[in-house]
């Protein structure tokens, strides 16, 4: 098989994958097409039908297994698959765990890495409750464990919630070095259960689509109800930490713009706000670049707020 990330400009394509989305569009000229995001373990890729009423395209929906002939193109920097046949695949064609999208690095070691880190919390409530919600929730463990962190912006594939999440956590570290005003325990048990909520805003693969949940709640809130339903078990958790907490949580994403109910009010919050946002646009920078097909200008992102370009002195 050949996987996406080693796709290039000219390749001719003759192999299954899955259709992640698929819509039907006009052009300007009035012409209908259809539009699809293939995928496999490697990644994503655009794909145009140019012509869906040719003979050679078989009936396929988001979510088949599709195999798929045409040619890679270059559109504005980025890779793009020019559709000239397809056709539904049956079971027994195609193997599932090829086209799972997952982290680069070792899932149990990562969360290895989370273990040690909820074990040096010396706060008796923090550390508590990081217990309850990664160690006693069998259940929730296993689904940190597997979620993606996005539907397609950033870390959008298996472990890349805990991949993240991780990231977070070590950058929070570091800025304890260098800032002794930060709680420490209160920072790491924010950065830990910042993003828990996702477990339920998007649904499992293949589909890492919005929930009702997530539509309705969004990670955010429905990640400081989760964190509230484990406080309130724990006799004695003090009411202001239980507030400091959830805040921090609350005002994540440190813009109302950016879906944050909240603004940072104490310094743990602003801390983590700027962890969590510099994880983001670094992986996603970091993803542009591994699906970059040349340098040069890659155009605009929406995450970034800017055209970007792989261009860089060597």
């Amino acid at each position: 098989m050949k996987f996406i990330k080693d796709f290039k400009e000219g390749d001719k394509i003759f192999d299954i994958y899955l259709c992640k989305h698929k819509i039907s569009a006009v052009t300007k000229n009035g012409k209908a097409y259809e539009t699809a995001i293939l995928q496999d373990k490697t990644g994503t890729i655009d794909a145009k039908i140019w012509d869906p009423n040719n003979a050679g395209i078989g009936d396929f929906e988001a979510m088949d297994y599709v195999e798929i002939y045409g040619d890679v193109n270059n559109f504005q920097g980025t890779l793009q698959l020019n559709v000239k046949r397809a056709r539904y695949a049956k079971q027994g064609e195609y193997d599932p765990k090829s086209y799972l999208p997952v982290s680069a690095y070792n899932i149990e070691d990562m969360y290895g890495e989370v273990m040690q880190y909820i074990k040096g919390i010396a706060n008796p409530y923090l550390q508590k409750l990081c217990q309850k919600i990664f160690v006693e929730d069998k259940e929730f463990a296993e689904k940190f464990k597997s979620s993606s962190a996005a539907k397609s912006v950033h870390h959008g594939f298996m472990g890349g919630l805990l991949e993240h999440t991780l990231s977070v956590v070590k950058l929070c570290d570091f800025y304890c070095t260098r800032y002794k005003k930060l709680n420490k325990d209160l920072l790491i048990t924010a950065a830990l259960c910042h993003d828990i909520g996702k477990v339920k805003e998007l649904s499992a693969f293949p589909m890492n689509d919005y929930t009702d949940d997530g539509n309705f709640l969004g990670h955010i809130v429905i990640g400081t109800e989760m964190v509230g339903m484990k406080i309130r078990e724990i006799d004695g958790f003090p009411e202001r930490l239980a507030m400091e907490l959830k805040h921090c949580i609350l005002s994540h994403h440190g813009e109302f713009e950016f879906g944050s109910p909240k603004k940072p009010a104490i310094i743990e919050a602003v801390a983590l706000n700027f962890a969590d946002n510099t994880d983001a646009k670094l992986e996603t920078f970091t993803e542009l670049l591994n699906n970059a097909s040349d340098k040069g200008w890659l155009g605009f992102n929406r995450l970034l707020d800017s055209n970007v370009t792989a261009t860089r002195m060597e």
